[in-house]
């Protein structure tokens, strides 16, 4: 197949099915518990120099607890798939936990500005990076889940996010028109957090799930965190419902409010005070380590941090503030 142009940027995860194959051989099928601690789980499947796929979009799932833990245990030389990211990759930041990154979003906070430590990991160059846009990383993860080696788009092409990605541009085997290789994306482990999950590793998201199905079937090892842990019954009784199942998951951690200070649908909202914290204290190097000792080393698991911020009272009133804001009309949360 002809190629016409090529990206400037490196690829950080082999894009080859067969070896990825060979590794998902070696996973269990096995219909046995996987419930284990967030300690546990980042210590046995996290090492470092892993590359990272992190779940939820924006501020909404994203899997803090574990986050939290890789910043506790001083995991480094990690990359990660800058996807749809946000305070998630704020932390891996604040952490001087990552030393490469496949950016589409990652320094901005959405509305809330822009997370000057990760900034600085750019503009110093820190980091190695490699462009792509939003839809080209989640399509990189399909290709993965389809396991091909790459997936063919139009994303990309005539810009400058395409001459600093790893994308080749193809002629079309049946029309000769140009189209942009995307080559598959296997991150070593994938961190999700969900909504319920049963003990094997069944798991439902209620709400918008974005490419977190794609990225449970590309990646070599899944840790979920989950709002709820249910009975498999319960699982069983809405299969519909079940968004990754049981044989994608190495790791299955029950963390209520494991989301926070991002918000879960249907359970609570942001606390948009503390990550207002996080900004203010996000000014230069010094006073965000500062902030990270106190807030994640400092403390002994996610719970303590959930206390240091206000602990029940202040996760009540984002729960009340989620519930209030969900018209009648929509159902009630299962």
């Amino acid at each position: 197949m002809d190629t016409t142009e090529r990206g400037s940027g490196m690829l950080f995860a082999d894009p080859d099915p067969d070896a990825a194959r060979a590794w998902f051989r070696t996973k269990s099928r096995r219909l046995e518990s996987k419930v284990t601690t967030v300690r546990d789980a980042v210590r046995e499947l996290v090492a470092d120099g892993s590359y990272l796929g992190v779940g939820g979009f924006g501020t909404n799932r994203i899997p803090t607890s574990l986050l939290h833990e890789i910043v506790r245990q001083g995991r480094t030389r990690l990359g990660v798939a800058g996807h749809t990211s946000t305070h998630d990759f704020q932390i891996l930041a604040a952490g001087g936990c990552i030393d490469r990154c496949d950016v589409a979003y990652a320094v901005g906070l959405e509305a809330r500005g822009l997370s000057k430590v990760g900034r600085r990991l750019f503009e110093t160059g820190a980091l190695q990076v490699t462009e792509w846009t939003n839809a080209a990383l989640a399509w990189r993860y399909r290709a993965a889940a389809m396991g091909i080696p790459f997936i063919p788009a139009r994303v990309m092409l005539g810009t400058d996010t395409l001459a600093k990605s790893a994308a080749v541009v193809i002629n079309c085997p049946y029309t000769g028109i140009p189209l942009v290789a995307l080559p598959a994306l296997y991150p070593d482990v994938a961190l999700i957090h969900v909504h319920r999950a049963d003990a094997y590793g069944n798991c439902q998201i209620d709400g918008i799930t974005v490419a977190d199905e794609e990225l449970a079937r590309a990646a070599k090892r899944v840790i979920i965190t989950c709002e709820r842990l249910v009975h498999t019954d319960e699982i069983r009784a809405h299969p519909d419902r079940t968004r990754i199942p049981w044989y994608l998951v190495d790791a299955v951690i029950e963390v209520p409010f494991g989301g926070y200070p991002g918000n879960v649908a249907g359970e609570y909202f942001s606390d948009e005070t503390h990550l207002q914290a996080w900004m203010a204290a996000d000014i230069d190097d010094a006073s965000i380590t500062a902030f990270v000792d106190r807030h994640i080393r400092a403390t002994a698991d996610f719970g303590e941090y959930l206390a240091l911020c206000g602990g029940l009272a202040r996760l009540q009133a984002l729960r009340a503030e989620e519930l209030m804001s969900i018209p009648v009309h929509e159902g009630t949360r299962p």
